[in-house]
C-alpha cells in the first residue's frame, strides 16, 4: 500500500480515520509506504494578498470538514509557506519507528488543523513534535537535516509526479474525486490522498477522499480474505494507541464510544480527545517554545 500524502493537506487530515482503521486491518499483512507529495512547494507563487489569501484558505478548510467532518481550528494564522520542513521532519521520524513516525505525523497534521499554526518551518515541525512519547528530539533534527532524507523527500516528490493513469479521470462518488493535479511543467501528481495497492495480481488505486469500503473492495480485488473484519475496540485502547482521536475517529474504531479519561480540546469543527500525557505536551495546550527559523 502507497499512501500519497503531505502532512499538512486538509483531506488527508481527513482520511486519519479510514486510514486508521485501513492499517490497523491489515497490520502484518502488507508494506504500508508514505510518499510525501509536497503539496506547498518552493516554487509556487507567493500570494499578492496574505491576509485575504489566509482567509480565503481558512474558509476553505471549513468547507472540507463538512465532508470530512475533521475538526478544524476557527481561524489560521496563515496559509503554509512550504511543505518541506514537516514532510523532511515527518520522513526523518520514520527512522524512529513507524509508531514514532505515526505521532509525528499526526502533531504535523494538528499543528495546522488544531492549533492554526502550520508546521511550515523547520523549528516549527520539530516544536510540533515535542513531547511524542519515546521520539529522541535531538536525533529527529539531526535526521531531518541530513542528506539521505533531503534526497528521500525529493524522491517521493518525483514519484507523486508520475501517477498511474487510472487518475488522470476522477472517480466519481465523492466531493473529492482525487483526478490527477496538474503541475506548472505540464505534467501530474496524485491528488492527495492517494492510495495505490500493489500486488502480484496487479494494482488498483483509491484516490481522493473515499469511505472504508472503497480501499477494501480494491483489497479485496487483489488479496482476498487480506483485511482483519473491522470490529470496535474498547475507547481506553483506542487512546493508549493512538493518543489523539477525533469524532470521526471514535465513530469508526470505537462505535462512537468516548474515553473516559480523555483531555478534551475543542476546535470549529468538533473536539479532538487526547490522551492525558499526550495533552501534558500538546502544543494546543502547552504552546511550544519556538527557537529560530
Amino acid at each position: 500500500m502507497v499512501e500519497y500524502t503531505d502532512p499538512l493537506c486538509p483531506w488527508a487530515w481527513g482520511a486519519e480515520p479510514v486510514f486508521r482503521a485501513l492499517r490497523a486491518a491489515s497490520a502484518g499483512r502488507v508494506r504500508w509506504r508514505r510518499v510525501y507529495a509536497v503539496l506547498f512547494d518552493h516554487d509556487d507563487d507567493p500570494p499578492p494578498d496574505p491576509d485575504a489569501e489566509t482567509a480565503w484558505y481558512t474558509r476553505h478548510v471549513a468547507e472540507i470538514g463538512t465532508h470530512t467532518l475533521a475538526p478544524h481550528t476557527a481561524g489560521l494564522s496563515r496559509v503554509a509557506a512550504s511543505s518541506w520542513p514537516a514532510s523532511l521532519v515527518a520522513r526523518a521520524a520514520g527512522l524512529q519507528g513507524s509508531d514514532t513516525a505515526d505521532r509525528v505525523l499526526r502533531r504535523l497534521r494538528e499543528s495546522v488543523f488544531v492549533c492554526g499554526e502550520p508546521a511550515d518551518t523547520t523549528a516549527l515541525a520539530l516544536a510540533a513534535a515535542r513531547g511524542v512519547p519515546g521520539l529522541d528530539l535531538p536525533r529527529l533534527g539531526a535526521d531531518a537535516a541530513s542528506p539521505g532524507t533531503l534526497d528521500g523527500v525529493r524522491a517521493d516528490r518525483a514519484e507523486a509526479r508520475r501517477p498511474v493513469a487510472d487518475v488522470l479521470a476522477g472517480q466519481s462518488g465523492s466531493p473529492h474525486p482525487g483526478r490527477a493535479k496538474e503541475t506548472p511543467d505540464g505534467g501530474h501528481r496524485y491528488a492527495l490522498p492517494t492510495l495505490l495497492f500493489r500486488s502480484p495480481a496487479g494494482h488498483r488505486v483509491v484516490a481522493g477522499w473515499r469511505p472504508y469500503e472503497a480501499y477494501a473492495s480494491a483489497v479485496e480485488a487483489l488479496a482476498p480474505g487480506l483485511l482483519r473484519p473491522l470490529r470496535p475496540i474498547d475507547p481506553a485502547a483506542a487512546l493508549e494507541r493512538y493518543r489523539s482521536l477525533t469524532g470521526p475517529e471514535l465513530a469508526l474504531l470505537t462505535g462512537g464510544a468516548r474515553p473516559v479519561d480523555a483531555v478534551r480540546v475543542d476546535t470549529a469543527n468538533g473536539p479532538v480527545w487526547l490522551h492525558p500525557e499526550e495533552a501534558a505536551t500538546h502544543p494546543a495546550l502547552v504552546p511550544p517554545a519556538v527557537p529560530g527559523p
